[in-house]
């Protein structure tokens, strides 16, 4: 199981999304990670068969992306998931599967299975505009799963949600990436330190960082400083170096930052986190790229 992706890339006039990305996905949970207009959704979008690569191809098990074998391989969740308030989550799922190519016996066992996998059984009969955020998203999960795809990509599937339904979304996505190639897009960091088994960071249009997360924080280890100042102390360490987090502690400022160096002599070195390593390579004052 592949998913093989050459040199794809997106331009809009004199703009470019996706900038020449190559990626071979297997079978597991991927983290795409990046800031808001870092071509996310773009990219995820080609993959998808929903935009038109300027160049480069996508393949998965060599069948390409334009071929009808590879959308009935697919299940997506886009950042804006759409849906009819006035339809049953039963009846809901039942139309969808329809549009799917599924029989009406074979649509309503998926429907059960899935309302009962994504915990909606109970609401089941209820108006999808009687629904919660978390309720609406996981129905998406659920319209996603319905032919059984080998690859399922979900863009921003937690952005809205509260911590509870989060916590529920990365149980579900993580057990879903068992036996299916599982493309994630966030931009919140969090989710993709709990669950993803590769790790890609995405910054203009392109792959500036892949691996594990052991592997991709391996670049900033013994760079990360906590440091206790004064406020004038402070604010000539944030023109100088990308910060982390900065807080104010009565009289003193508790600043967390990236350094090759020891940055002061109060400065206690700190293990890296994911956290870190974003904040760091988005950061506008960045001195070691």
């Amino acid at each position: 199981m592949e998913l093989y992706i050459d040199r794809l890339t997106k331009q809009y006039k004199n703009k470019i999304a996706v900038d020449r990305i190559s990626l071979s996905l297997t079978k597991g949970v991927y983290g795409l990670l990046g800031a808001n207009g870092a071509g996310k959704t773009t990219l995820m979008r080609m993959l998808c068969g929903v935009l038109k690569p300027t160049s480069g191809e996508v393949k998965f098990n060599n069948i390409d992306v334009s071929h009808e074998d590879y959308r009935d391989a697919l299940g997506y969740l886009p950042q804006d998931f759409g849906c009819y308030p006035g339809f049953t989550a039963m009846e809901f799922l039942c139309y969808m599967a329809s549009l799917k190519g599924l029989t009406k016996q074979r649509a309503k066992k998926s429907a059960v299975e899935l309302l009962e996998l994504v915990s909606l059984s109970d609401a089941s009969k209820k108006k999808i505009k009687t629904y919660s955020g978390g309720m609406k998203q996981r129905l998406g999960i659920a319209q996603a799963l319905l032919n059984n795809p080998k690859i399922l990509i979900l863009d921003e599937p937690t952005s809205g949600l509260d911590p509870k339904e989060r916590i529920r979304f990365r149980n579900l996505i993580s057990q879903l990436g068992k036996d299916r190639i599982v493309l994630l897009s966030t931009h919140i960091v969090s989710d993709v330190e709990s669950i993803a088994n590769k790790i890609l960071i995405m910054k203009d249009g392109q792959i500036i960082d892949k691996g594990s997360l052991a592997e991709i924080i391996r670049d900033i280890e013994h760079k990360i400083w906590e440091c206790k100042v004064d406020s004038q102390s402070a604010d000539r360490m944030t023109s100088v170096y990308p910060v982390i987090n900065i807080r104010q502690e009565n009289s003193h400022v508790h600043i967390r930052l990236v350094s090759e160096e020891r940055p002061c002599e109060t400065a206690t070195s700190t293990s890296a986190t994911l956290e870190d390593l974003y904040l760091y390579r988005f950061s506008e004052v960045n001195t070691y790229e």
